[in-house]
């Protein structure tokens, strides 16, 4: 996932688009100045919701060739699926830490850059952090989820600030630290002052007027 890191960064995450007009609306975020397209990949089983597979990246990919797509696998077998969204147009791919065993974080990490995409971990809010953070160190970047995932227009969890102060102090500069979950233009820069480079939002965007889009995009950076 090729991008710049000299400014926050928002992703528009599509599980808040209307998927009637999905191609459109993913570009109408784009347009707006969202960076990338944060996609939301739900089992049913790691999470209680189900969402979008393999050809929902294909279909993007072949409507919008040049967006960047963030992947994020809210799965439990997640190594099941990397070879699938990387082979429908998948940029880069998160999988969860809680579906892991620790030892094998590494390792599932360089499995992922080998296939050709960076790769990410995520954190959910009551993730322990301590003892985990070599492991994190791995990755390309770490995802702090600031709600419980699985369903959109949740409220930002307060404490998600200092969790992404900690790992901001603990982890290599080249990682970079992706948050997502109740982002607004009043919460997102709680969390960019503490090191946060990436934000994904889905309802501060999709959830507003149109003609809005690109207040609440720069809004969202903080």
């Amino acid at each position: 996932m090729d991008l710049p890191r000299d400014r926050p960064l928002v992703g528009a995450s599509i599980l808040s688009a209307d998927f009637a007009r999905l191609g459109a609306e993913s570009r109408d975020a784009l347009d707006a100045g969202a960076d990338f397209l944060h996609i939301d990949v739900m089992d049913g089983h790691f999470v209680p919701n189900l969402s979008m597979g393999p050809e929902v990246c294909r279909g993007l990919r072949n409507a919008l060739p040049d967006a960047i797509q963030d992947v994020h696998l809210m799965v439990q077998y997640p190594e099941q699926f990397v070879e699938r969204f990387i082979d429908a147009g998948a940029d880069h791919i998160t999988i969860h830490a809680e579906v892991i065993d620790q030892a094998r974080l590494p390792e599932v990490a360089n499995d992922i850059r080998e296939a050709g995409v960076t790769a990410g971990v995520s954190v959910k809010p009551r993730t322990r952090l301590k003892g985990l953070i070599p492991a994190l160190a791995s990755f390309d970047l770490v995802l702090v989820m600031s709600v419980e995932p699985g369903f959109s227009g949740q409220s930002y969890i307060q404490g998600t600030a200092e969790r992404v102060e900690l790992l901001r102090r603990e982890l290599p500069r080249e990682v970079a630290i992706e948050v997502d979950g109740g982002l607004t233009p009043d919460t997102s820069p709680l969390v960019v002052e503490k090191g946060a480079e990436m934000i994904v939002a889905a309802s501060a965007i999709y959830g507003a007027d149109r003609s809005a889009w690109r207040t609440q995009i720069e809004g969202l950076r903080g």
